[in-house]
């Protein structure tokens, strides 16, 4: 893989120099400082939480654990690496630089925070890192506008930065892989976990998120994240809401499994797969995020009504909110450096915010696609006790066949998850492609 990257690099950075020229203008900076930032401690201990390196650091170069240092940028100057590697017996010190990125960066290499900081450049500077810790010697401003500017233009990925994202995504699917055979093997949902950390050959810190593990009803928790360490009596159902990272780029990947003899629920889970591949195909150029995720309702409201679930018309369901009980997150949002990435709803280059459509209240994103986004589309359908019986005291639970959902709690939920690529023409489904790509379950 390091042949491509060394070929799209350059093109990379010198996009992003242009970038950091045109924000830095308007306020009249002299420089742009990016610190990769300093794990925050534990509260009355002596330890760490993971670090995890500012995704504009991340923007510039494929350094993931590089605590202390410093990118310090001058137009019209070749970028500086301020690099921290400490005298430190107690952990393991960061390899020097080395890699097809070094040689378009002047590398200095000290030995702690405090001497990284003396190395920055004197003058007017944006300087862009957490406000907490306060780091000795350097003033933090994250001036909003260079923000504004650098977070709308992030949302264009590079052929540099798709490349990463794809290679996450192939980490995912592989480890996708080895849990959805754990699953059909009887594993728990703890030890699930483990074949998939060991297929992706990441540790938990290494993910872009914590992931979701859920078997049976459990998949109705959106955010499920405890593990059970025994096996259910019976395995009925799996969600796995699980990502990989590559050179600080992420995926996030969502499938989920009908155990054999639920024939059922796999018919739905096969509707489902369907119809997000539906919305997938209409990531493209023009199409409004937020018109979307009111169509992906529409058809998930057919869905409810072909699988007996409801007797309503489409229109129905979704005006009355049912179809809101059933499916109450969002369609998907942006991914890249962070998983739910920058500058969802902004407006323009200078910043403003795009409201989400009424009722809606956790749709991640309400920008038109444009070439370069990158995506999710993750529709989901499950049976959450607490809206169903909001649902239950409405005027229209009348046209709703409860034994039929009552039936349906003991899966949980569904969540098909794909990341997408909106380009020129057809869009590129980085998820499916890279299934496609990965060996048989190991």
């Amino acid at each position: 893989m390091n042949a491509p990257l060394a070929s799209l690099y350059p093109a990379h950075l010198a996009t992003l120099r242009a970038r950091a020229d045109q924000a830095l203008a308007p306020g009249g900076f002299d420089h742009l400082l990016i610190a990769a930032s300093t794990p925050l401690g534990k509260f009355l201990d002596d330890q760490d939480y993971p670090f995890v390196a500012n995704p504009h650091f991340k923007h510039w170069l494929p350094l993931t654990d590089a605590p202390g240092s410093w990118i310090a940028y001058t137009p019209g100057s070749k970028p500086k690496l301020v690099f921290v590697q400490p005298r430190d017996y107690w952990h393991v010190v960061p390899e020097a630089p080395h890699g097809y990125w070094v040689e378009h960066f002047d590398i200095v290499t000290v030995r702690s925070a405090a001497e990284a900081a003396a190395q920055l450049p004197q003058g007017r500077s944006a300087v862009l890192a957490p406000a907490c810790p306060a780091i000795d010697g350097v003033t933090v401003n994250n001036p909003q506008a260079v923000l504004d500017y650098l977070h709308w233009h992030r949302s264009y990925k590079t052929p540099y930065e798709l490349a990463l994202m794809r290679e996450a995504n192939r980490i995912g699917a592989r480890a996708h892989r080895a849990a959805e055979a754990a699953f059909h093997a009887g594993r728990s949902e703890f030890g699930i976990h483990m074949m998939y950390l060991a297929a992706a050959r990441q540790i938990d810190a290494e993910l872009p998120y914590a992931s979701i593990v859920a078997l049976n009803e459990h998949g109705a928790v959106l955010h499920y994240t405890h593990f059970d360490r025994t096996p259910p009596a019976e395995h009925r159902s799996f969600l796995i809401d699980a990502g990989a990272s590559c050179a600080g780029y992420a995926s996030d990947i969502t499938r989920t499994y009908a155990a054999a003899g639920h024939g059922e629920f796999q018919a739905l889970v096969a509707s489902m797969d369907a119809a997000q591949q539906g919305f997938a195909a209409q990531v493209r150029t023009g199409q409004s995020y937020p018109e979307l995720h009111l169509r992906a309702h529409h058809v998930l409201a057919g869905v409810l009504r072909e699988h007996g679930f409801i007797r309503m018309s489409a229109e129905s369901a979704v005006e009355s909110g049912v179809t809101s009980a059933f499916f109450p997150h969002g369609l998907g949002h942006p991914i890249g450096l962070q998983v739910h990435d920058v500058a969802g709803f902004q407006q323009s280059e200078r910043g403003g915010s795009i409201p989400r459509p009424a009722g809606h209240p956790y749709l991640r994103m309400t920008r038109v696609l444009e070439p370069g986004m990158v995506v999710t589309i993750e529709p989901g359908l499950y049976f959450i006790d607490m809206l169903l019986a909001e649902l239950r005291d409405k005027s229209v639970a009348a046209d709703i066949d409860w034994a039929k959902v009552d039936a349906f709690r003991q899966y949980g939920g569904i969540r098909i998850e794909d990341d997408v690529v909106c380009t020129e023409g057809e869009p590129e489904n980085l998820t499916r492609d890279a299934f496609a790509r990965a060996q048989a379950p190991l």
